[in-house]
C-alpha cells in the first residue's frame, strides 16, 4: 500500500493563489469572518474545494480582522464562545447549501497558540465545539492543552507546521522572531520529512524532540506557498509516497 501524507491549508483570506493551491492539498480550512473572510469568500472556497476533492473545514479565530487574529484578544468567556460558534456554524451552513460538509474545525492565529497553553481557553473551546453537537474532527497542536481536553470528545487530527520553525517545548518560534518562518522549499521539505518519516521535530535551536504528526499546514501567506507545496509534490513523489486526495 503506497504510503501517503496529508497537507493542510488556511484559504479564502484575500490570498492571491486559492485556486492553485487547491488542487495540491489534502484540507482547506476557510477562514469564516473573524481574522478574515466574508459570506461570498465561503462560498468561493467551498465550491472550490468541492470541485477539487478537498477536504472542507471552518478556520474560526479571535474576531480581530485588523490584527488579521495574530493577537491575544481579551474576552469574555461568553463572548469568545458566541464568536467561535458563530463563525464555525456560518461554514457548516454555506458547505451544507452548496451541496458539501463540514470535515473539521482548526483554530486560527493566536486562539490557536492560545489553545495550545492556556487550561482555560482550551477548556472553553473544547466546550464550546462540543456543544455544537456535530460530527467533526478537529486539528490540535502537538502536546497541547486542547489535545488534552478533547481526548475522547473528539477525533483528533494532530498537525505539524511545514513553514515554521518550532520551539523545544512544541510552541513555534513567534513570528515577531527573524526566524518564525521557513521559506526556502528545500528546508520545507527536509523540516516535514524529518517529522514524517523520522517523527523528530529539528527545532530552531538544533535539538530534535519527538513528534507525529497526521497532516502538515503550509499557510497560503507565506512567501512562495505554491511553489513550496508543488515542490513537496515532487519530492514525496521521488519517495513513493502521495499527496491524499490528489
Amino acid at each position: 500500500m503506497k504510503r501517503m501524507i496529508h497537507i493542510n491549508c488556511d484559504l479564502g483570506e484575500g490570498g492571491e493563489f486559492d485556486e492553485e493551491l487547491m488542487p495540491l492539498i489534502s484540507a482547506c480550512n476557510i477562514a469564516c469572518g473573524g481574522h478574515a473572510g466574508n459570506l461570498e469568500s465561503m462560498h468561493r472556497t467551498v465550491r472550490l474545494a468541492m470541485e477539487n476533492n478537498v477536504e472542507i473545514g471552518a478556520h474560526p479565530s479571535y474576531p480581530d480582522r485588523k490584527n488579521f487574529g495574530r493577537n491575544h484578544l481579551e474576552m469574555s468567556a461568553e463572548d469568545l464562545k458566541l464568536s467561535i460558534e458563530g463563525q464555525v456554524l456560518s461554514l457548516k451552513q454555506i458547505a451544507e447549501s452548496e451541496g458539501g460538509k463540514m470535515a473539521h474545525i482548526k483554530l486560527h492565529g493566536a486562539l490557536y497558540n492560545d489553545a495550545a497553553k492556556d487550561e482555560k481557553i482550551a477548556r472553553l473551546i473544547v466546550e464550546c465545539l462540543h456543544d455544537l453537537e456535530d460530527d467533526f474532527k478537529i486539528f490540535v497542536p502537538l502536546n497541547s492543552k486542547i489535545s488534552e481536553f478533547a481526548m475522547g470528545k473528539f477525533d483528533m487530527v494532530f498537525e505539524a507546521f511545514a513553514d515554521r520553525n518550532y520551539n523545544e517545548n512544541f510552541s513555534l518560534v513567534s513570528r515577531s522572531e527573524e526566524h518564525a518562518l521557513i521559506t526556502e522549499k528545500e528546508e520545507v521539505f527536509k523540516h516535514v520529512f524529518s517529522i514524517y518519516n523520522d517523527r523528530k521535530i529539528i527545532t530552531h535551536s538544533g535539538v530534535e524532540i519527538d513528534g507525529k504528526a497526521d497532516t502538515f499546514c503550509v499557510h497560503s501567506d507565506t512567501p512562495s506557498s505554491l511553489e513550496i507545496i508543488q515542490f513537496l509534490h515532487k519530492k514525496f513523489a521521488e519517495k513513493g509516497i502521495g499527496v491524499k486526495n490528489t
